[in-house]
């Protein structure tokens, strides 16, 4: 169930994410856009996971929390670099939406288009960018699959198998 969780949350923090950008018009940089890929990577091997026996499972969530700890560096790095504390990439600029129809529309529209700024927070809540925001659950996701790896959760793979054996309660 653990690996599940995992998976659930990633998927749901990527859910959150292209909400922002379809549904209420949130143009992604680039490091937004890279920000993804650890969680894009978590839930299908997090599921996988879940259907593995608990040595492989494991190793798995293992996997998922070194690339969930790399997702959260990265987030704590798009963070720093809306807060000025050091510099963003130099190189940075997402897309604009939809592209002109024709090209006076584009001479047009290089007027007016701006490149996302990877060094500028679009929205904040609770005093937290996105880019904060995504460190924070990438971190947390990292934190929930390494105690599975770790064995310190019991029934971190198929499905939290019960154990056999003269341990067990009521023998």
């Amino acid at each position: 169930m653990l690996a599940f969780g995992v998976a659930l949350g990633a998927a749901l923090t990527v859910g959150g994410a292209l909400v922002f950008e379809h549904g209420l018009g949130y143009v992604p940089c680039k490091l937004c856009l890279t920000e993804r890929v650890p969680y894009y990577l978590t839930v299908p091997l997090a599921l996988l996971a879940a259907f593995l026996p608990p040595r492989p499972a494991r190793f798995a969530l293992g996997l998922v929390a070194l690339v969930m700890l790399y997702g959260a560096g990265l987030g704590v790095y798009h963070a720093g670099a809306e807060w000025a504390f050091w510099p963003g990439p130099n190189d940075c600029g997402g897309g604009a939406g939809a592209g002109p129809a024709d090209v006076g529309d584009f001479l047009k529209s290089l007027e007016t288009v701006r490149p996302v700024d990877c060094t500028t927070a679009a929205w904040r809540f609770l005093g937290l960018s996105l880019a904060g925001w995504n460190a924070v659950i990438a971190a947390g996701l990292a934190l929930v699959a390494a105690v599975g790896a770790l064995g310190l959760v019991p029934g971190a793979g198929r499905w939290a198998q019960p154990s056999i054996g003269p341990h067990q309660p009521g023998r």
